[in-house]
């Protein structure tokens, strides 16, 4: 029994000093990206291009790296953010909310260039939240007497009926954050949170793009959003941080 104990007590150990390890830390974004393969499925975060990670997306669109299944709110706007990754016809398989303002991907979903899963916002969020926490699948009224729930299981609870979710994981997550410590915990921005959070803790390896990155415990650990745990690498670097759509009063 005392083995059994001592050995469990140096797993805990070792697994915290795994975590408590000084993370990855690049200066290339081209070297970042390199751990995205053809064929991956990766999260991207950002909802339209607030809180995107535009660095770790544009050296992406110049890797050549195709067939992709990307998960993101949405896919950018022409010429910036995923929008880049379409132009280049890099996606393959696109799981989002909604099509937005971008021509580019409306141009393909009508041409079928790209398979598209419009996943309802909210259900999304989960989907990628509770694949974060291990969760395999849940169950929600959204969707249901829609297509949406077209060759999905249903229950009925309580007289309401609801649709069976599997969740999403990622090979990769690409995400963006404000502040970092070099352990990996995370401090996001205002709207530009977003749905970061969930993708740093759905990716098997979660690269983070940030502003701005100090010494570990320099953070109030009350302020963190995402502990490191949840981190496997990160890179600095300035964004342009562009307005999606700009609206001027007439005189």
């Amino acid at each position: 029994m005392y083995w059994r104990r001592s050995r469990s007590f140096n797993d805990y150990q070792t697994r915290l000093i795994e975590v408590m390890k000084v993370k990855k830390i690049y200066t290339s974004f081209e070297e970042a990206v390199s751990h995205v393969k053809d064929g991956m499925t990766i999260m991207v975060g950002g909802f339209g291009i607030v809180g995107i990670p535009e660095n770790l997306i544009k050296a992406l669109s110049k890797t050549g790296v195709k067939d992709l299944t990307v998960i993101s709110n949405n896919c950018g706007i022409d010429g910036w953010g995923l929008g880049l990754l379409l132009e280049n016809k890099q996606i393959k398989h696109m799981i989002a909310s909604y099509v937005g303002e971008n021509k580019e991907f409306e141009r393909q979903l009508l041409n079928k260039e790209i398979e598209v899963t419009l996943v309802p916002q909210g259900t999304l969020a989960e989907k990628i939240r509770a694949g974060g926490a291990g969760i395999p699948a849940f169950y929600t009224p959204a969707g249901v007497g829609t297509p949406i729930a077209e060759g999905k299981e249903t229950r009925v609870f309580n007289g309401k009926e609801y649709l069976l979710e599997e969740s999403y994981v990622a090979d990769v997550s690409l995400i963006r954050a404000w502040k970092a410590d070099t352990h990996g915990n995370l401090i996001f921005r205002k709207t530009a949170r977003n749905f970061n959070p969930i993708m740093a803790a759905a990716g098997k390896y979660t690269i983070a793009e940030v502003e701005h990155i100090v010494e570990a415990g320099e953070l109030d650990p009350d302020e963190i959003h995402t502990p490191g745990i949840y981190v496997q690498a990160l890179i600095q670097g300035d964004q342009e941080k562009r307005i999606e759509r700009l609206t001027l009063r007439s005189s």
